[in-house]
């Protein structure tokens, strides 16, 4: 009896050291949110071509997630299923780190080329999309086996996971506000590295330490089974098994990943543009060609969008934590998710209205105050699909890592078109970022409605394993 009184509370504090590397994971992206497209314009990349950035990395993670997922749902490793492949992306992401942050000191190296400069800081750019991903996939699958298919510990763990990203957020984007943070690390600030330069540089080191200190204590502290070997299949049968997988795949699943594509497609334009509308459209800066006191004001304007970040990332915090409650509250994850769907529409439409203000203070505090309001819906974001997905995963009988890979593909594809088409969307429309996020808005609210009507609500006061009819527990 008292071995069954303490698996739960065994159980919880694995799913928080998992949960845990998802700071680390989130601290980067902040960084990258807020940092990489004002860089990377400051590289000599044109405003329209700046997402090409995060075009790669989305695509190559679209095609490799979903294999990779297979393989390491049926992995006959000794060191089990996830952790083998969580190492790997860890070391992939560390490698990144360094080429990212050392490609203005490589680049001068090479006769000081602003084009090897690029080269390198993209190649790392798409080595971290990659590894992050994976690693975001990896821990959402290692949480779905510690949970097992139970509805209520799926949506604990998708919470605590949705938590530590935010307070990673927080403090990746509290280090980019930080505009002296290079003075921690002195080899920073180089004859080829600006002050800009070297605060990404501290950033990314920052970013990496993180991320090994919280996965090397979670790869040592949580066991992790391998599949066993009577049932590891041959590799022949592997290539197969994928498409037999993705005929297990069943109604409730597919309509999950329609609402998440169209979920996603809202949120990329406002997530890789919001810090340049800071500097651009509310403070009136620009980066490229307006002389230094309008790139001072650009870059007073990045920082406060990074501000901003923060505040979204503390609300999203807080909201995670209760995101499981509201859920019971409010009679379903379905009607949860579409309430943040539609409250995403609205906050994105009034970007628009913030944006005409005549003084900048006013810009500048009902921008701030959007920023906090958006923190709700990406909480539900980052806590709903995969709850959901962990759920159903377990009911169809099909792999984990698998049906996060699939998750993922969903939030990827999204991200790849918007990074191909929103600067021409935006040159189309006048220039700016406003049309596309004007443009999310409409799918926000297109994505609120696919919430409401096409997704089951789930059995939120359940906390027994789910019964075989998918509709009642989804």
């Amino acid at each position: 009896m008292d071995g069954e009184e303490k698996k739960p509370a065994a159980d919880m504090k694995k799913m928080v050291a998992v949960a845990a590397i998802g700071a680390g994971v989130e601290f980067g992206w902040a960084i990258q949110l807020s940092l990489l497209t004002p860089y990377v314009q400051q590289l000599g990349v044109p405003h329209k071509w700046a997402p090409l950035f995060w075009f790669a990395g989305p695509f190559a993670g679209m095609v490799v997630q979903p294999i990779l997922g297979f393989f390491s749902d049926r992995s006959s490793s000794r060191f089990g299923r996830r952790r083998p492949f969580l190492a790997a992306y860890v070391s992939v992401v560390s490698l990144a780190a360094f080429l990212m942050a050392f490609a203005a000191d490589l680049g001068h190296r090479r006769h000081n080329s602003r084009a090897v400069t690029i080269s390198i800081f993209g190649i790392g750019d798409l080595l971290l999309e990659c590894g992050n991903i994976a690693i975001y996939t990896h821990c959402a699958a290692f949480l779905g086996d510690l949970t097992a298919g139970n509805p209520k510990r799926a949506r604990t763990a998708s919470s605590l996971f949705s938590f530590f990203m935010a307070v990673g957020g927080v403090l990746g984007y509290a280090a980019g506000l930080y505009t002296h943070l290079y003075k921690i690390f002195p080899f920073a600030l180089t004859d080829s590295c600006d002050i800009y330069c070297a605060n990404l540089k501290s950033c990314l080191i920052l970013a990496i330490t993180i991320l090994v200190a919280t996965s090397v204590f979670t790869l040592w502290y949580v066991p992790d089974k391998a599949t066993n070997t009577t049932t590891a299949t041959t590799d022949g049968a592997r290539k197969l098994g994928i498409w037999r997988e993705m005929k297990e795949v069943k109604r409730p699943m597919w309509m999950l990943l329609m609402v998440t594509f169209m979920n996603w497609a809202a949120w990329f334009p406002f997530m890789l543009y919001n810090t340049d509308w800071m500097g651009r459209e509310i403070y009136g800066g620009d980066d490229n060609g307006g002389g230094d006191h309008s790139k001072k004001v650009y870059d007073a304007g990045v920082r406060m969008g990074a501000l901003g970040l923060m505040l979204n990332a503390v609300v999203q915090g807080i909201t995670s934590l209760g995101a499981e409650w509201m859920g019971r509250k409010m009679g379903g994850a379905n009607r949860l998710w579409g309430a943040a769907n539609f409250g995403l529409g609205v906050c994105l439409g009034m970007t628009a209205l913030v944006t005409r203000q005549p003084a900048l203070t006013q810009r500048t505090t009902g921008a701030l105050l959007l920023f906090a309001l958006l923190g709700f819906p990406m909480a539900v974001t980052f806590c709903v699909p995969f709850a959901m997905a962990a759920i159903l995963s377990t009911e169809h009988g099909v792999g984990q890592a698998f049906t996060m890979g699939l998750v993922n593909f969903a939030i990827l594809m999204p991200q790849m078109v918007i990074s191909v088409g929103a600067g021409p969307f935006d040159e189309a429309f006048g220039g700016g970022n406003l049309p596309a996020f004007v443009g999310g808005a409409i799918l926000a609210l297109i994505s609120a409605v696919m919430a409401f009507f096409l997704l089951p609500s789930s059995s939120s006061s359940s906390s027994s394993p789910p019964p075989s009819d998918t509709a009642s527990t989804a």
